[in-house]
């Protein structure tokens, strides 16, 4: 299985790489959009600022590439930021995202210390069920709120929220599973056997 990375200057690329190669994928990074198309499956990671990943997506020409791509409910797999631009909005920057999933990102409730950063307990169903109730690592400000029938793994902090969701060929995970040792990298073997099949 060929995975293609989306590169929009946002991401770990280095790190996603090694975990879609460990799991058995051959993986590359790239912005061209005829390399990506050729791609079985994409990686859409992200870290940092939803304004900032929205406005580099349109500015190398990758925003419909990737709305033409999800249209036809291809395998993409959207990590942290990378997730969260696959809504409609984000409360980060007052952005418009890729709107190609329902719902919007928001910020944590008030009275928690953001980021949310290090490992947390998931809860989950779908891809996630053989992880149910394992720790994964997060670092975010921000969280989505999904039409509830996507959603397919939550955590606690402060607060439930959408940790994972499933929908049209779109797995997200709010989480970094290239960052979260054994059962990360399980995980991700796990969503490149599902896309072989």
């Amino acid at each position: 299985m060929r995975a293609g990375i989306v590169d929009y200057r946002m991401g770990n690329l280095a790190s996603v790489q090694k975990a879609l190669e460990h799991a058995g994928a051959s993986a590359f990074v790239s912005d061209d959009v005829t390399a990506l198309g050729d791609a079985d499956a994409l990686v859409l990671p992200g870290v940092g600022n939803c304004a900032s990943g929205m406005s580099n997506l349109e500015r190398l020409g990758l925003k419909d590439f990737l709305t033409e791509w999800t249209s036809g409910a291809k395998p993409l797999l959207g990590i942290c930021l990378g997730m969260q631009l696959l809504f409609e909005a984000s409360e980060e920057g007052d952005t418009k995202s890729l709107g190609v999933l329902p719902g919007k990102v928001v910020k944590f409730r008030p009275g928690v210390k953001v980021p949310h950063m290090g490992w947390n307990t998931v809860s989950g169903s779908g891809l996630l069920a053989p992880f149910d109730g394992r720790s994964f690592y997060f670092v975010h400000s921000y969280v989505c709120e999904p039409d509830p029938g996507i959603v397919t793994g939550r955590t606690d902090y402060g607060g439930e929220f959408a940790a994972a969701i499933e929908a049209a060929g779109i797995i997200g995970f709010q989480f970094h599973p290239e960052k979260s040792s054994t059962d990360g990298l399980a995980l991700i073997r796990r969503w490149v056997e599902v896309v072989q099949k």
